[in-house]
C-alpha cells in the first residue's frame, strides 16, 4: 500500500496560492479603478491631497514626500511608478479653461485640433432628419488655401546607394503579407506625398491589378474589368489625377485603423489632409452619415452615393415618378433621393438642396434636363481613380510572371510614371483635361462615348 501525502499540505498549498492570486487581482483592479478615476476627472492640476486620495487612499506622508526640496531627479525617484509618467507628461494635468473660442467662426462646425487626441464619433439618428426647403449645409467651416497646392520642391536626386537600400534584404516582419515589397511600397508612397500637395477636391476609390495566380489576399470584384487581382484603395487629386496615396488590401492584416474597413480606409488615407477644408468624393461602399459627420467635425466635407440601409439614414418614399426628387436634412447633412431610370441616393455636406441644368435636352419635351446639384458635381469629380487606371493601361510595362510581387512592383512603377507625367504637365503649364462628357450645347451627339474614345478626342483637341 502506497504512501499518501497529508491532505493538509496540499490544502495549505492551494489555499496560499489562491490567497496570493486573489490579492494580486484585487490590487490590479483597485489600481485600474483609481487610474480611471484620475483620467476621467477634469483635466486640471491636482493637489497633493487629491493625488493621495485617488492613488493611495492614505494619510501617511512619510512614504511619498513630493515637496519641491531637492533636485528634480530625486523627487522623481521618490514617486511611485504610476506617477512617474504623469510627472514626465505635464500635459495630462493641463486644464481646458484656458481655451478661447473664436467668435468669428460663429455656429459653424469647427474641427478639433489634432493634438487633442481622437475625435469622438457622434451618432446620427434617423429621427433627426426632416424635409429640406432651400437648405444649404454649413460645410467644414474652413476655407481651403489653394495657394499651397501643387508640385512641391522635388526631393534630392537619389544615389545608387539609395536605390540599393530599397531592395536590400533586411529584417522584416514575416507575418506581413507584403514583406517582400514593403520597403519599395513605402518609399514610393512617401515620395508621392512629398512631391505634391493636392487641391481642394479629393477622391477615394478602389483599383484592381490583374492577378489570377495563387495568392491569399487576392480579391474578386465583378464590376472591374479584370475581376480578379490585388485590390488597392487609392486617394487621387481630382484636378490633376495625381495618385496621392494608396493602401493594399491584404485582409485582416491591412495597415489601417480599427474602425471597420470602409471607415478605416477613408480615415487612413485622409489623415494628413484633415482640418484643411478638403472635399471628399466617395461611392456608396464608403458613405455613411456617421462617417460624414466625423469628417465634418475634422474640417473636411464629403459627398457621395449612399445606401438607404446605412445606420442613421432617413426614410424616403418607396415609389416615385421619374424626375421627382426628395430632400432631407438634419442641420449639417443633406440626403437626396432622385428618381432617374432607377433610384439615385446621395449624401452630402457641401451641396445645397437645389436642381441645376445638366446641359442636355429632353428628346420628348425639348426642355433642358435638370438634376440635383450634388449629382452633377459628383459625376464630374468622382472618376479620378478610374481615369488613372485607364491611362496606365495604355502603357503597362508589366510582363507575365509567376511571382505576384514582381507584378505588383511593375504596377507601382506604372503609377510612379503616371505621377511623373502629371508633375511634368503641371510644371510645363499644360491644361489638364476634365474628361467631362460632351454636352448638347457644344454640338456633340448624345451617344455614349467610351472612355478610350473620349480620351483620344481630348488629346486631339489639345494638339490643335
Amino acid at each position: 500500500m502506497g504512501l499518501r501525502a497529508p491532505l493538509t499540505c496540499t490544502h495549505h498549498l492551494s489555499l496560499n496560492t489562491s490567497i496570493r492570486v486573489s490579492e494580486n487581482s484585487i490590487s490590479e483592479l483597485e489600481y485600474r479603478h483609481r487610474r480611471n478615476m484620475f483620467t476621467n476627472s477634469r483635466r486640471r492640476e491636482l493637489t497633493d491631497e487629491e493625488i493621495r486620495e485617488i492613488f493611495f487612499n492614505s494619510d501617511d506622508e512619510g512614504d511619498y514626500n513630493t515637496e519641491s526640496s531637492g533636485s528634480d531627479s530625486d523627487s522623481e525617484e521618490r514617486l511611485p511608478p504610476n506617477l512617474v509618467s504623469l510627472e514626465r507628461n505635464p500635459e495630462l494635468g493641463e486644464g481646458d479653461d484656458d481655451v478661447e473660442e473664436n467668435p468669428e467662426e460663429g455656429p459653424s462646425v469647427v474641427p478639433c485640433s489634432r493634438s487633442e487626441g481622437p475625435v469622438p464619433v457622434e451618432e446620427v439618428r434617423s429621427s433627426d432628419w426632416r424635409t429640406a426647403v432651400d437648405f444649404t449645409p454649413p460645410g467644414p467651416g474652413i476655407e481651403f488655401d489653394n495657394s499651397i497646392s501643387g508640385v512641391q520642391n522635388p526631393p534630392e536626386t537619389p544615389t545608387a546607394v539609395n536605390y540599393f537600400r530599397m531592395f536590400l534584404s533586411v529584417e522584416t516582419d514575416t507575418r506581413d503579407p507584403l514583406n517582400k515589397i514593403r520597403n519599395v511600397f513605402n518609399a514610393l508612397t512617401s515620395a508621392f506625398k512629398r512631391s505634391f500637395i493636392p487641391y481642394k477636391d479629393l477622391c477615394v476609390d478602389e483599383s484592381l491589378m490583374l492577378w489570377k495566380g495563387r495568392l491569399g489576399f487576392s480579391q474578386y470584384i465583378p464590376s472591374k474589368r479584370h475581376r480578379f487581382g490585388i485590390k488597392f484603395f487609392v486617394l487621387c487629386d481630382v484636378v490633376t489625377g495625381y495618385v496621392q496615396d494608396m493602401v493594399i488590401y491584404t485582409g485582416a492584416t491591412t495597415a489601417i485603423e480599427g474602425l471597420g474597413v470602409s471607415w478605416s480606409v477613408v480615415m487612413t488615407l485622409l489623415a494628413p489632409h484633415l482640418g484643411k477644408g478638403h472635399v471628399l468624393y466617395v461611392d456608396n461602399w464608403y458613405s455613411s452619415p456617421m462617417l460624414f459627420q466625423h469628417l465634418l467635425h475634422q474640417g473636411t466635407g464629403a459627398c457621395g452615393t449612399v445606401r438607404l440601409n446605412r445606420r442613421g439614414m432617413p426614410t424616403f418614399p418607396k415609389k416615385m415618378k421619374r424626375g421627382e426628387v426628395t430632400f432631407r436634412e438634419n442641420g449639417t447633412q443633406l440626403a437626396v433621393k432622385w428618381q432617374d431610370k432607377r433610384d439615385v441616393n446621395f449624401l452630402t455636406t457641401v451641396h445645397p438642396s437645389s436642381m441645376a441644368q445638366s446641359g442636355r435636352l429632353d428628346h420628348f419635351t425639348g426642355e433642358p434636363k435638370v438634376k440635383p446639384a450634388c449629382v452633377l458635381d459628383y459625376n464630374k469629380k468622382m472618376g479620378a481613380v478610374d481615369r488613372a487606371d485607364m491611362i496606365t493601361s495604355f502603357v503597362d510595362c508589366a510582363r507575365k510572371s509567376t511571382k505576384w510581387y514582381k507584378k505588383l512592383f511593375f504596377h507601382l512603377l506604372d503609377t510612379a510614371v503616371l505621377n511623373a507625367y502629371t508633375v511634368h504637365r503641371k510644371l510645363s503649364g499644360r491644361h489638364f483635361p476634365s474628361f467631362v462628357p460632351p454636352t448638347e450645347a457644344q454640338g456633340q451627339s448624345t451617344r455614349r462615348h467610351c472612355r478610350v474614345c473620349l480620351y483620344t478626342t481630348q488629346r486631339k483637341r489639345e494638339r490643335k
